[in-house]
C-alpha cells in the first residue's frame, strides 16, 4: 500500500486501512509491548486498546513515518503506564497488608488487655491469702517459691491456686480459655 494513500485513509478512518494496519502491525506491536510488560496477554490487551483508541481518535497524521513513530511511542507509553499502575497497585496491596497486620496486632493487644483487666478484677475478689498466692503465681513464681515467701506448705499453695482458677474460670467462662491460649496464666 502506498504510504500517502495509507495516511489519507487513516485520517478518513476507512475500515480497510485499519484491517491492513491490524494485519501488518498487530503481531509486531504485541511483541514490542511484551518486551516491556513481559506478558503476552497484557501485551495483546494494550495493543487492542490502542487500536480502539486510534479508531476513535480525531488526530490527523502528516506522514507515514511520523505515524509509525506515533504507533510505537503510543504502545511504549501504554506499557509504561501499565507498569506504573501495576507498581502502585502492588504498593497499595503491601501497604494494606501491613496496616491490616498492624490492625490485627492492635486488636489482639486490646483483647489481651481486656482479658487482663477482667482477670485482675476477679483476682481482687478472692480471699486475701488466695489472692496473694495467685498474684505470686501470675508473677511466675513456682509453688515452692510461693510457699517459702508466704511461709506455707507447697500443698497449701497448690490447693489455693486450684480453687482460685476454679473461681476465676467460673466468673470468666470461655474467656478464661483465651487466657490460657494467650499464655497469660
Amino acid at each position: 500500500m502506498n504510504k500517502d494513500v495509507f495516511i489519507e485513509q487513516i485520517n478518513r478512518k476507512e475500515p480497510e486501512v485499519f484491517r491492513y494496519l491490524f494485519k501488518n502491525y498487530y503481531k509486531s506491536l504485541v511483541y514490542f509491548s511484551m518486551r516491556y510488560v513481559g506478558n503476552r496477554e497484557v501485551g495483546e490487551d494494550i495493543v487492542q486498546e490502542f487500536f480502539a483508541q486510534l479508531w476513535e481518535s480525531e488526530t490527523e497524521y502528516l506522514s507515514y513515518n511520523s505515524f509509525r513513530t506515533f504507533l510505537y511511542t503510543s504502545i511504549r507509553n501504554a506499557c509504561l503506564n501499565y507498569l506504573k499502575h501495576k507498581d502502585v497497585e502492588q504498593k497499595y496491596i503491601s501497604y494494606s497488608l501491613l496496616n491490616r497486620e498492624e490492625d490485627d496486632e492492635l486488636d489482639l493487644k486490646i483483647m489481651q488487655e481486656e482479658l487482663y483487666r477482667t482477670l485482675f478484677r476477679h483476682v481482687e475478689e478472692l480471699p486475701q491469702r488466695r489472692k496473694e498466692i495467685f498474684k505470686l503465681y501470675l508473677q511466675g513464681k513456682t509453688n515452692e517459691e510461693i510457699a517459702v515467701l508466704l511461709n506455707v506448705s507447697s500443698e497449701t499453695v497448690k490447693t489455693a491456686k486450684k480453687e482460685s482458677v476454679r473461681y476465676i474460670r467460673g466468673k470468666m467462662g470461655h474467656a478464661f480459655l483465651l487466657l490460657l491460649l494467650f499464655d497469660m496464666i
